[in-house]
């Protein structure tokens, strides 16, 4: 398929699947209260504005991003400037591409939910105000806010990782302030096989507001960290975003009107996904491959950050974690790189490579002496290399070997093969997918067998 063909067939995949949302909402709306019912087609008009807004502003501003040095180069393209060898001439030359879009995207997503509000929880009764439901919506909004400007500070002033780390849990202090606030449960159920043994509930307290915030910062890295192909960083968390709306309209379905706070959440929960994916679905056209825009660290913090929230709002916190499954083996993969404690050099950019004498991405490696690690290091390297979970070829230097940079990328490519950006980046969507499938497999099929009720 030709590169034109490719982004056509993106197009014509995008709107089957926002009609197929559109339908699958209106489906849910027949089970909703009037008011609720109405609410909902005002965020899916929000929605359709943002994503018409996304793609204009960024068309229209992408020139004065260039100005201001927000920029970068395709390293992975025919246009990048190459020597006789194909190696990149260094300083980098090619054509100039605008940053940080997911700035726009961020702005118009809390513009959106801004706007949202009096729409959401007007009332004309005010003894009948969700205060608990508008504290929950405003701090996830500031959260969601907080972790956008840090994505863009981050693009701007190249943070270090000594301030990244901390700050997402700052950035989710006031959700889960007003999700303790609410009286939201903090315990989980026990498997009919254990019951004799812990009852059935087990309250994790403290311990489950510490998981939270391990999942909201873990969230804002993640896709961080699984990045360096066009569509990749807005592509996952489509995939994500997209499950998590599914997941709440089966709820809706499936969960009985007794379970009104459940309900509750999981509407709570439709209201800030379907914008979101809107935002995303507009930035990804621009994204695909061969990409006119560049995402920037703004939208990796920000979708991050906003696929956090809504499962803490949703409470579905746990399943979260499983449609993260990608992310999870791409940072246990990482580590070895990560930590430097084990003396393995991590390159600054572990992107993909580029043979551009057939326009196919390939292995990236890292250049190092096996002897030369420490313990811990060489221990890692030697499991790598028994199990093959790594390409290994002689390095420039006696001694030395190349080893292909440890990234879920870089392992598909060593399985699969050298291949085009775009079909790259679909194997690794359709890996993305394939979490989604066991997700709602374990969700759905497995818990059935090892809890009376699941909701």
């Amino acid at each position: 398929m030709s590169m034109e063909g490719s982004r056509k067939a993106l197009q014509s995949t995008l709107g089957a699947l926002s009609a197929l949302a559109v339908a699958a909402l209106g489906g849910v709306a027949r089970w909703l209260p009037t008011n609720l019912k109405v609410i909902l087609g005002v965020n899916v008009g929000l929605s359709i504005l943002g994503y018409i807004a996304m793609a204009s502003i960024s068309r229209t501003l992408g020139d004065t991003f260039i100005k201001a040095n927000l920029r970068g180069i395709d390293l992975n393209k025919q246009t990048t400037k190459r020597d006789a060898d194909g190696n990149l001439v260094r300083p980098i030359e090619g054509i100039p591409i605008p940053e940080s879009q997911g700035t726009i995207a961020a702005a118009v997503y809390i513009l959106l939910l801004s706007v949202f509000i009096p729409f959401a929880f007007a009332r004309e009764n005010l003894e009948l105000f969700p205060h608990n439901e508008m504290a929950e919506y405003l701090a996830a909004v500031l959260t969601i806010t907080f972790a956008s400007f840090m994505g863009f500070a981050d693009d701007v002033l190249d943070l270090r990782w000594r301030y990244k780390i901390p700050l997402p849990f700052l950035a989710t202090l006031p959700l889960l302030l007003v999700y303790y606030a609410n009286g939201n449960e903090t315990g989980v159920m026990v498997p009919n096989q254990l019951r004799w043994l812990f009852g059935d509930a087990i309250d994790l307290g403290v311990f489950f507001y510490a998981f939270l915030l391990i999942l909201a910062v873990f969230s804002t890295h993640a896709i961080n960290i699984y990045a360096g192909v066009n569509g990749l960083e807005v592509g996952q968390a489509v995939v994500i975003a997209g499950s998590v709306l599914l997941l709440n309209i089966i709820q809706l379905h499936r969960i009985p009107d007794q379970y009104k706070n459940y309900r509750d959440s999981h509407v709570q929960s439709i209201f800030l996904i379907v914008p979101f994916l809107a935002v995303s679905m507009s930035l990804l056209r621009l994204n695909w491959f061969p990409a006119t825009v560049f995402v920037g660290d703004t939208y990796c913090y920000f979708a991050g950050m906003t696929l956090a929230v809504v499962s803490i709002i949703g409470h579905i916190s746990k399943t979260m974690v499983l449609l993260l499954i990608p992310q999870v083996l791409n940072f246990l993969y990482s580590c070895p790189q990560l930590f430097s404690f084990m003396g393995i050099p991590c390159p600054r950019h572990r992107m993909p490579a580029y043979n551009a004498s057939n326009g196919t991405v390939c292995n990236s490696y890292a250049e190092f002496k096996p002897t030369e690690l420490k313990p811990l290091g060489l221990l890692v390297f030697t499991v790598l290399k028994s199990l093959r979970l790594v390409h290994l070829k002689p390095g420039k230097e006696e001694g030395s070997v190349m080893m292909s940079n440890l990234t879920l990328i870089n392992f598909v490519l060593y399985v699969m093969g050298p291949c085009r950006e775009d079909v790259l980046c679909l194997r690794l969507l359709m890996l993305q997918l394939g979490s989604t499938f066991l997700c709602f497999s374990l969700r759905f099929g497995l818990a059935s067998y090892i809890f009376d009720v699941v909701l």
